[in-house]
């Protein structure tokens, strides 16, 4: 049965798959770079397709795609491909670039092997001090693998979750925006021209100062004798005991300049915003984001609640919705049936926002910290991230599936310890959920500050004139 499977079932969107990751790479990632290392364009792209592919399993489990024979197969064959990638391939290129990198090193071979054996190490240490699968298991088992990149992965999505449900309102609300107008603009970026004035006439004042210096050097110099040598050591150059203080008002200037600037950004960023926020779109999002605050809070709390009573929930959350409905209307409703497309439309809705998502935090985080020199190495470490997300993705998502639905997915991912990923994440999350709280604060205090700084400098200004 598995060899009389149309092999463009499958095949055929991890080809879609593949090719989609390689422009991505292209168009996104490397469009500012030269690709010098095609190998690593081929692993990305590799790793992004069998990543999708396995969502894309999920949802043949749903629909019922070819028979289960089939799909057990190519649930092994997907899960064995990503894991041979994520452990063998990625750790040792990323360091072979590394090495690669250091001039000194001539054994780039010898170096990345080291360097290979020594992630396998603590690779195989991380899950010591995690219940994370059944005793029963071999060294070699997949079960082995699956469990400690879970543990990373989910300890990903936790954190990258609890940053969105900060952030989340924050970016998308109008009620978070302060009022900006344009005369608030044109004021500071009067007073940034004034400042940069001041820099510039200073600056200038300094190299006049210290051209005349030179010149008076030069001209006692060429005095000789008893009395020129007198006159070169009592007297100094004028203007020269305040060089040192006109640097210093330089210096405090150009930091008022910088702050400026950023305070200037900052304002046109906000008036941006506020326009958007009056458009179709805008105010689509502004009610996305009260229908994601409502959300978060109601996550915050259920994790909570998981951890307190250590509860994990056995049914998915669709079904357990519907019967919770049925029973309460007294109405006639048939709950399997609606269950299944109620799932396969909510689990394709999480499919695609985790993707999307993701994608565009990897590429924020590449332009943020990439180089010339660091970009390959940086793509291999978001490949091995995107693809530990994922698995760990499909891991979580295994209970927002109903119970007939997850049997292949359960056997495939092995005996693992399900109910303590759940946990993990629950843990995970409140955690940077309060660590984010505690930051926010803080860009909150910044704002006030340079609001305060405005103001202050009206008064000032107002007092000199």
């Amino acid at each position: 049965d598995v060899l009389n499977t149309p092999a463009n079932t499958t095949l055929c969107p991890q080809v879609l798959f593949f090719g989609f990751g390689w422009l991505f790479f292209m168009r996104q990632l490397f469009k500012d770079y030269e690709v010098r290392q095609y190998v690593v364009q081929v692993v990305f792209s590799i790793t992004f397709a069998f990543s999708c592919t396995m969502f894309e399993l999920i949802i043949f489990e749903i629909l019922g795609v070819l028979s289960s024979t089939s799909r057990y197969f190519h649930w092994k064959l997907n899960l064995y491909v990503i894991l041979l990638v994520l452990i063998f391939v990625v750790p040792f290129y990323i360091g072979y670039f590394v090495v690669s990198n250091i001039r000194l090193c001539k054994q780039r071979l010898l170096f990345s092997c080291v360097v290979w054996f020594t992630f396998m190490y603590f690779f195989w240490k991380l899950g010591d001090p995690f219940p994370i699968l059944s005793p029963k298991h071999g060294i070699l088992s997949i079960e082995q693998l699956i469990s400690r990149v879970g543990v990373i992965g989910v300890t990903l999505m936790a954190l990258l979750s609890g940053f969105g449900a900060v952030n989340c309102p924050y970016t998308y609300m109008s009620y978070f925006l302060r009022n900006v107008t344009d005369s608030d603009i044109l004021a500071l970026e009067r007073r940034l021209l004034q400042t940069m004035d001041m820099i510039v006439s200073k600056k200038k004042r300094i190299a006049m100062t210290r051209r005349q210096m030179y010149q008076r050097g030069e001209e006692q110099n060429k005095q000789t004798g008893f009395w020129g040598m007198i006159k070169s050591v009592t007297s100094s150059p004028s203007g020269s005991e305040n060089l040192s203080l006109i640097q210093q008002e330089v210096d405090a200037l150009e930091e008022l300049s910088r702050q400026l600037f950023l305070e200037t950004v900052d304002l046109q960023a906000t008036k941006e915003r506020i326009e958007y926020s009056k458009t179709f779109q805008g105010k689509y999002f502004n009610f996305l984001g009260y229908f994601f605050s409502i959300y978060c809070v109601w996550k915050i709390f259920m994790a909570t609640i998981n951890i307190v009573f250590d509860r994990v929930g056995k049914t998915d959350p669709v079904t357990r919705g519907i019967e919770i409905t049925v029973n309460y209307l007294g109405i006639q409703f048939d709950v399997k049936f609606w269950s299944q497309h109620i799932s396969f439309i909510l689990v394709g809705i999480i499919i695609v926002t985790s993707i999307r998502g993701l994608l565009i935090t990897l590429t924020k985080f590449f332009y943020a910290i990439s180089s010339s020199k660091s970009s390959n190495v940086i793509v291999l470490v978001l490949a091995q991230i995107m693809g530990m997300y994922f698995v760990s993705s499909v891991l979580l998502m295994r209970m927002s599936m109903p119970l007939e639905y997850r049997t292949i997915v359960t056997e495939v991912l092995g005996e693992l310890q399900f109910n303590f990923y759940h946990r993990w994440f629950d843990v995970i999350f409140l955690i940077s959920i309060k660590r984010l709280f505690q930051t926010f604060p803080l860009i909150l205090i910044g704002t006030f500050s340079r609001l305060m700084l405005k103001k202050f400098y009206k008064c000032v200004k107002s007092m000199t004139s």
